[in-house]
């Protein structure tokens, strides 16, 4: 619609991980070449991605966790647990400038960044891999209202541009 395209993203398994106080999830997670993300922060590599989701936690998408994380971290599959959809164009920026409160220039959410906050009164994953493109993850039961939700702003946003 307009200059922005909503779509379902199928993101592989996802698990989140929250180690352990004191624990070290560094040798567990070096078979997937990954680190622990900081805050804000993603690890890639293959198939795999490691988003920060919150204070101690992140979501390992795309793969399965290597057994071994299951002795420094609590791990608990979320595949079945939130929806996911990718809003990219020229105006995704300007579309979801209407639903969250995040600052999503450059200097606020950057390529390759993710953060904890809310899409409407929905809390909400917004993940930015590329600069015209957002990742949008809401519990699942809200999958209907996130599509509505984003589907509304891009045709407002959309009716804006047409004036």
């Amino acid at each position: 619609m307009g200059q922005t395209r909503l779509e379902l993203l199928d993101p592989g398994p996802v698990t989140a991980i929250a180690p352990y106080p004191g624990a070290d999830v560094s040798a567990a997670l070096a078979p997937l070449g990954l680190a622990f993300p900081s805050s804000g922060a993603i690890a890639a590599g293959g198939a795999a991605r490691l988003i920060w989701a919150g204070r101690e936690l992140a979501f390992l998408l795309g793969v399965e966790p290597p057994a071994a994380l299951a002795t420094e971290a609590a791990v608990t599959d979320q595949t079945d647990g939130w929806a996911w959809l990718h809003l990219a164009g020229r105006d995704a920026r300007a579309v979801l400038a209407r639903l969250t409160p995040l600052d999503l220039r450059d200097t606020g959410l950057a390529t390759g960044t993710s953060a904890r906050s809310t899409i409407g009164h929905m809390q909400a994953i917004v993940i930015r891999p590329a600069p015209e493109a957002y990742e949008l993850a809401v519990f699942r039961s809200m999958a209907g209202t996130l599509v509505h939700d984003v589907t509304e702003a891009m045709r407002r946003v959309a009716a804006r541009a047409a004036l």
